[in-house]
């Protein structure tokens, strides 16, 4: 699977931990993110990553700033993307089952090492189960048109 990987200057770390996690794992990694602690603008990769996965060119998404709320918001923007804000692996697990996120946004200021890994792991291992669910995405897609 073709995963791009975006963070801003908070996340340079856990970025690392998490591609070669991802690399281990078998899975294509695409860094989208700076590789500098300078101070950056955590938009701009958020976007990266969104257009990535929104235009097919990746599978899914992973985006880590400090909070993870920022560069969430951010991909959120972009039509077709359904990014989630996870610090726990149970979350990460049911985004994927019930709503079929295409992104996983975490905290590098929030959650560890192992504890990220854990919960890539859970996102990864779910799959979206359809029905009832499919019904509100669809309600969602339709919102996300022009004129709702």
């Amino acid at each position: 699977m073709k995963i791009a990987i975006g963070n801003d200057h908070t996340a340079v770390s856990l970025k690392k931990v998490i591609s070669e996690h991802l690399a281990q794992g078998g899975h294509e990694v695409l860094n989208m993110g700076t590789d500098s602690t300078e101070s950056c603008d955590y938009p701009i990769y958020g976007e990266k990553v969104a257009l990535e996965v929104s235009s097919g060119q990746a599978d899914l998404g992973i985006l880590i700033c400090g909070t993870g709320f920022g560069i969430s918001y951010t991909a959120n923007k972009v039509k077709g993307i359904r990014a989630v804000l996870c610090s726990e692996p149970y979350t990460a697990k049911l985004s994927r089952e019930h709503n079929d996120s295409n992104i996983l946004a975490f905290g590098a200021r929030v959650v560890g090492d192992e504890l990220a890994k854990m919960i890539v792991d859970a996102w990864l291992g779910a799959s979206f189960q359809g029905g009832r669910h499919q019904r509100r995405l669809d309600l969602i897609e339709k919102m996300e048109a022009p004129n709702g």
